[in-house]
C-alpha cells in the first residue's frame, strides 16, 4: 500500500510511551490512560525479544520498568510475557505485562488510533529490527488505512524497515543538530523528520515543507511551547502532559 494513497495518520497531538508518566509507559495501561484523555495518537518504543518477536520497551536492559533484570534481549517472549511490567510505576498497576506489538496493534486497530513506532534495536540488531518489524507490521496491519508511522535514531533500522515493507511511512530522528540532516532523510526515503523540540524551529519546519516531509517534535510538556511550535507551522507534537494538555482544544 503506497503511502500516497492513504491519509496522514498522525494528529497534532501525540502521547508519548502512551500515558506513559500516569501509567507504565509503554505498557497497554499507558495506552488506555492516553486515549481517555481523548488522545487518537501514540508513540512507543519496539524492540525485538531473543526469539525475534517485538515488543515495547524503551531501555536496552529491564531493571528500570520491569521485573526483569539485564539485556531485554537475552530474554526470549516467553520469559518476557511473565515479567511485571507495572509494579514500578505503582501497586495499582503491578502485574502489568510487557505488551508486544501484537497485543498494541490488536488495541489501535479496535479503537481506530495511529501511532508512531520508534524502533529502539537491541545492540547490534538495528537492521535486523527494521527488517522484523516490516514483515510484522504487514501481517499485523494488513488491509488498514490507519497505518503506523515509524521512526529511529539509526538509519541501519530504518534501511531495514525499507527493504522488507518499502511502502510504510519513515521519519528520522534527531536530538542534535548535524548538517547531513536532511540528505539523511532524504535518501532514507523519509516522509517525517521529528527532532527535539529545542531544535525545531520555524526555518527547519520550512525547510522539511519545501521538501515535501512534515515537521515534528518530542517531548514537549508546557502549552506556551506547543502553542509557539504549532504557530510556526509544526506538524505534530509528543507529549507526556496528557493530563493538561487537552488534544480537543
Amino acid at each position: 500500500m503506497n503511502p500516497a494513497s492513504t491519509p496522514w495518520p498522525l494528529p497534532f497531538w501525540i502521547a508519548h510511551r502512551g500515558a506513559g508518566r500516569l501509567a507504565p509507559e509503554n505498557t497497554l495501561a499507558a495506552f488506555r490512560a492516553g486515549a481517555g484523555f481523548g488522545y487518537q495518537a501514540f508513540e512507543c518504543d519496539l524492540k525485538l525479544s531473543r526469539d525475534g518477536v517485538p515488543f515495547l520497551l524503551h531501555d536496552d536492559d529491564l531493571d528500570r520498568t520491569s521485573s526483569g533484570h539485564g539485556p531485554a534481549g537475552a530474554l526470549d517472549w516467553s520469559q518476557l510475557s511473565r515479567l511485571d511490567a507495572g509494579g514500578w510505576h505503582s501497586l495499582h498497576h503491578a502485574g502489568e505485562p510487557i505488551a508486544s506489538l501484537e497485543a498494541i496493534a490488536a488495541f489501535l486497530i479496535a479503537n481506530q488510533l495511529a501511532i508512531n513506532i520508534e524502533l529502539k534495536p537491541n545492540p547490534g540488531q538495528a537492521r535486523q529490527t527494521g527488517e522484523v518489524l516490516g514483515r510484522e507490521v504487514t501481517r499485523l496491519w494488513k488491509g488498514q488505512r490507519l497505518r503506523p508511522v515509524f521512526s529511529s535514531f539509526q538509519p541501519e533500522a530504518l534501511e531495514g524497515l525499507r527493504s522488507s515493507a518499502p511502502d510504510e511511512r519513515r521519519a528520522l530522528l534527531l536530538d542534535q543538530h548535524r548538517d547531513s540532516w536532511l540528505t539523511e532523510a532524504q535518501a532514507l526515503g523519509c516522509c517525517a523528520v521529528i527532532t527535539n523540540y529545542r531544535l525545531m524551529d520555524r526555518a527547519r519546519i520550512e525547510t522539511l515543507h519545501a521538501a515535501g516531509m512534515r515537521a515534528l517534535v518530542y517531548t514537549v510538556n508546557d502549552e506556551a511551547t506547543a502553542q509557539r511550535l504549532r504557530a510556526d507551522g509544526l506538524d505534530g507534537l509528543i507529549t507526556d502532559a496528557v493530563d493538561r494538555l487537552d488534544p480537543a482544544r
